[in-house]
């Protein structure tokens, strides 16, 4: 062809993809022409989501498969033409794994048409070449979720996987490798590759090709997460040199080297807590990670997530990061805006994860309006992107100071948050709720602004929900709205809720929606005494599922709740305390032992102060009845019981105990 062909000249007629599929299912087109046609099909599909898609709807799958098929069986049959089914073999192997690259619907094409076995019988092929474009695809393949998983257990597959490790081959022994990445998750599954010697072979590997070190080190990270006796083994290899090479390799001159290096470091640091505790390392990593924020593709994308591993749960990483100006570093990449989802998602996540401790990082955070992108985010096409939005503000949020600032409690945060209840992803709808639990404590007098946003509708609709998850988050946002809220605000939440629904959300068959619904009474019934009332509506309704949980149930969490709701009603006037004496000592009750008395022998701290901090409440001198609920309380053996307790373990326990005892001085013979 001309070398001044215009780039834009149309394609050949034969290149279309209906006519390149014709071709490869024609039982009358000879071999050279298939063969040309899986070379268009090939050159065509690389890098192009498009095309790929385009093919797909096509059935080129099916179609390059039978081809790879019949080439494999027609090479058993000898002849003369071997080179040319070599060259189909490597056609249709690449093609295959072209369209497995990166794209799930493409592996989910290859894998429905039997083609993976068929790839892994031409590693054993005599030519390099079709070992090679068989490694290849393999290992585009181990790179999706859906590639199938690996089992170790059997012998004849370890046999396998050392075969692959020991190869000549790199893509060989780079596809035995991604098995491993792939497929070991489990402690059972590292600690038998560890057995078989397979972490002194991929050390092996860190010194080989840069496809093999990638390889390998991606390998071993897999191997040794989370397995402290797998990650010794692999610091104590050549006493110490492998984890010297590594920390080498987080200086090497390619981004994924380096990248995958951090992250074998990582597992390794959190897995075996006295190695990598070195200031230098720790910074090191800090500012690799952050510096391969500028890498503009895959390597750009994964390391926020990278980052995250490393100071996520540890504030004295997230103090180093912040030191680092890790919040400016990102904020740059979230100003440029134009990229991947996934990178948006990771950025935002590394900054949750910076602000889940430290008040330095929230106000740095706030002061730079970091928070107006995570406000966009939260509109954001991906439900990955949403989660992160939620997560974010869920974190930066828990700050007291910003709360009673009211940084949060406005139309820009509510509105969008409110919207996300509705989301068709469960996952984003629990991140949501999340994020409102925190929002909604705000101090000051702006949870008005939540109930006319239609927040408290949604709240309510979703406590109802069939998932426990939804369920406990919905009802743990209520109960944080209820907080210090006033009395209009009580009444117009309760109203939306229903007295009946509290109650059935008391008696909810998950514990922790129990302990949830039972924090809400708490919260609702604190401040005046007119509060109290509210567990008195409906014929007592709250006051009864309240009682029946406290003699039901086995969760602490549960009767600690329970046992503090009771201590507010206690609190109350005289009707207020001998309706909580009726729950303590039901008359109808047949158990020979009161749950006051078990609770005051519990082994929980918590418990024990709940019912202490209940009878303080009850036995108030002022309180005309209190007398005869003492008389009452030492019939049941419960003051000697406290007098028992005088020097109880716990601190809160004891001082409570002499507050009772004190109190019962004024009663004089009631309390010998």
């Amino acid at each position: 062809s001309s070398p001044n062909m215009p780039t834009s000249a149309p394609s050949n007629h034969s290149s279309r993809p209906e006519d390149l599929i014709g071709k490869l299912n024609s039982a009358i087109t000879p071999y050279e022409a298939k063969l040309k046609a899986l070379r268009d099909l090939k050159n065509q599909i690389i890098g192009n989501r498009t095309k790929k898609l385009a093919f797909l709807k096509l059935g080129a799958v099916p179609s390059v498969a039978a081809i790879l098929s019949d080439a494999a069986a027609a090479e058993g049959s000898g002849g003369d033409a071997w080179e040319l089914h070599d060259s189909v073999l490597i056609q249709s192997a690449a093609a295959i794994g072209s369209f497995a690259c990166g794209l799930d619907a493409g592996v989910k094409a290859v894998l429905d048409v039997g083609a993976f076995p068929l790839l892994l019988s031409l590693i054993s092929h005599a030519n390099d070449k079709v070992v090679d474009a068989g490694a290849r695809s393999l290992k585009l393949i181990y790179q999706s979720k859906l590639a199938p998983k690996y089992d170790f257990f059997q012998e004849k597959n370890m046999e396998f996987l050392l075969s692959l490790l020991n190869s000549e081959n790199e893509n060989v022994t780079g596809l035995g490798a991604s098995i491993i990445a792939h497929s070991c998750q489990t402690t059972a599954e590292q600690q038998s590759l560890s057995e078989v010697g397979v972490i002194k072979k991929l050390v092996s590997l860190l010194g080989g090709s840069l496809l093999q070190r990638d390889a390998s080190l991606e390998s071993l990270s897999a191997i040794i997460r989370d397995n402290q006796e797998v990650a010794s083994k692999f610091v104590g290899t050549d006493n110490g040199k492998a984890l010297n090479v590594m920390i080498e390799l987080t200086k090497d001159k390619y981004s994924r080297t380096r990248l995958l290096a951090c992250m074998c470091l990582i597992s390794i640091r959190n897995t075996v807590s006295p190695y990598l505790q070195d200031l230098g390392i720790k910074n090191n990593l800090v500012i690799t990670l952050l510096d391969l924020l500028d890498d503009p593709g895959q390597v750009g994308d994964e390391s926020p997530f990278v980052f995250s591993s490393l100071i996520t749960e540890k504030e004295d990483m997230q103090k180093l990061a912040f030191d680092a100006n890790a919040v400016e570093r990102m904020l740059e990449h979230l100003k440029k805006g134009s990229f991947h989802g996934k990178r948006l998602q990771g950025i935002l996540l590394a900054l949750a994860d910076l602000c889940s401790k430290l008040e330095c990082c929230r106000d740095r955070v706030l002061h730079l309006k970091v928070f107006d992108f995570a406000i966009d985010a939260l509109a954001h096409d991906s439900a990955e992107v949403r989660t992160a939005a939620c997560i974010f503000l869920k974190n930066i949020s828990r700050s007291v100071k910003n709360l009673s600032a009211g940084y949060f409690m406005n139309e820009t945060v509510i509105l969008p948050l409110v919207q996300l209840l509705c989301d068709s992803c469960t996952s984003v709808q629990i991140s949501a709720l999340r994020a409102i639990s925190n929002v909604v404590v705000d101090f000051k007098p702006h949870k008005s602004l939540f109930t006319q946003s239609e927040g408290v509708k949604h709240l309510v609709l979703l406590s109802k929900s069939m998932e426990s998850a939804i369920r406990i988050n919905a009802v743990c946002a209520l109960k944080n709205l209820m907080f210090l809220a006033n009395n209009r605000c009580k009444e117009e939440i309760l109203l939306e809720l229903t007295t009946s629904t509290l109650a059935s959300l008391i008696s909810d068959p998950e514990a922790a929606v129990q302990e949830q619904a039972l924090a809400f009474v708490r919260n609702l019934i604190s401040g005046t005494l007119n509060s109290i009332e509210y567990v008195f509506g409906e014929d007592d309704l709250l006051l009864h599922a309240i009682g029946r949980q406290l003699r039901s149930s086995y969760a602490y969490e549960v009767l600690i709740q329970g046992m503090y709701t009771l201590s507010n009603v206690a609190s109350g006037n005289e009707f207020h305390k001998e309706a909580v004496m009726n729950q303590l000592f039901p008359s109808a009750g047949n158990e020979t032992e009161s749950i006051l008395a078990k609770f005051l022998q519990s082994t929980d701290n918590r418990l024990r102060t709940a019912a202490v901090w209940t009878i303080v409440n009850l036995t108030f001198p002022s309180s005309p009845g209190a007398c005869g609920r003492v008389s009452e309380l030492q019939n049941a053996g419960i003051i000697s019981m406290l007098k028992n307790m005088t020097n109880d373990p716990c601190l809160d326990v004891k001082l409570r105990v002499r507050m009772v005892l004190g109190q019962l001085l004024i009663f004089g013979d009631a309390s010998t």
